[in-house]
């Protein structure tokens, strides 16, 4: 799966041509789009964005599969809001999608056996989900679950998977080791940009880095699929791109992702949504160095390599 960013022409204006086009890139390179998440600004969008980029996904997706973030916004001590989940998830599943639960205090700031119980409750109100735990490094909202919690998860039938955020490998791999223990269907979704290797163990993806370039990701999936030791090579440089697209303030790697696929011509600015962090214009001399290198290994117009 891969994240979704929202590219934007001026203020909150979306450059829907080039979301159209993004999703289209997304889909043709055989990954599952994420609507609506982090770094498609999630947190911050309006409603009406909130359904348009679900109306123009499903039009998109021609009955291929597509998974979009149920956000609800509120403030530090609220109660869980399950009706505002209930509503945010039947919008979603009535374009098609499946929702993605994004935390929010009155959700991930319980007990753990409120926090429980409280996915018990999404999942009778839905037909199926995939959780999600987010790093505070991401969102002050956020929590990373005990693994107690996260066993629990694994018990709802109706929870697909989750996506894990913590930007720890060591947390990913305990959850890996419970999955296989107790439900190895269960997808461990990693969200940690900075060791994009975690396929190698075992780990599905949802990932804010693939957004730059998903035709790459689909290269490297595909290499590493068939034991092809390019892999490595390209890995090691979406690795690098990870790395210095994520570094602190990690949330302004949406604005380094704006400007890569500006270089790359695939949107018409590298403007950031107000309110999201950004970065220096010094970026862009690195960011170019990647994207030349980048093109180096997989072609001008990502002709995949022979495997």
């Amino acid at each position: 799966m891969s994240a979704i960013l929202l590219p934007l022409t001026e203020g909150t204006s979306v450059d829907w041509e080039g979301f159209d086009a993004h999703v289209v890139r997304t889909f043709d390179a055989n990954l599952v789009p994420a609507i609506n998440m982090d770094t498609g600004y999630g947190n911050l969008i309006d409603a009406g964005t909130r359904i348009e980029t679900l109306r123009r996904t499903q039009s998109l997706a021609g009955g291929r599969d597509f998974v979009a973030g149920a956000f609800v916004g509120d403030q530090a001590g609220a109660d869980f809001d399950r009706s505002s989940y209930a509503a945010s998830m039947e919008q979603i599943q009535s374009f098609g999608g499946t929702p993605i639960i994004f935390q929010s205090y009155g959700l991930a700031h319980q007990s753990d056996d409120q926090i429980i119980q409280a996915y018990e409750a999404i999942a009778s109100d839905c037909d199926s989900f995939y959780a999600f735990e987010l790093g505070q490094m991401f969102a002050p909202f956020g929590q990373i679950y005990s693994l107690d919690v996260y066993e629990a998860l694994m018990g709802i039938e109706k929870c697909l998977g989750a996506k894990h955020s913590s930007l720890s490998r060591e947390l990913e791999w305990q959850r890996l080791n419970l999955r296989d223990r107790v439900r190895p269907s269960f997808k461990v979704l990693t969200g940690n940009d900075l060791a994009i290797d975690m396929v190698m163990y075992g780990s599905d993806y949802l990932l804010g880095l693939s957004t730059f370039a998903p035709d790459a990701f689909a290269i490297r999936d595909e290499l590493w699929l068939q034991g092809d030791s390019r892999f490595y090579e390209l890995n090691d440089l979406l690795q690098y791109l990870g790395t210095f697209a994520f570094r602190r303030p990690v949330p302004a790697y949406k604005h380094n992702a704006a400007m890569f696929l500006k270089l790359r011509e695939q949107i018409k600015t590298s403007l950031t949504y107000p309110g999201s962090p950004e970065r220096p214009s010094s970026d862009l001399d690195v960011l170019s160095q990647i994207r030349e290198d980048l093109q180096r290994l997989i072609g001008v117009h990502a002709t995949p390599l022979v495997v």
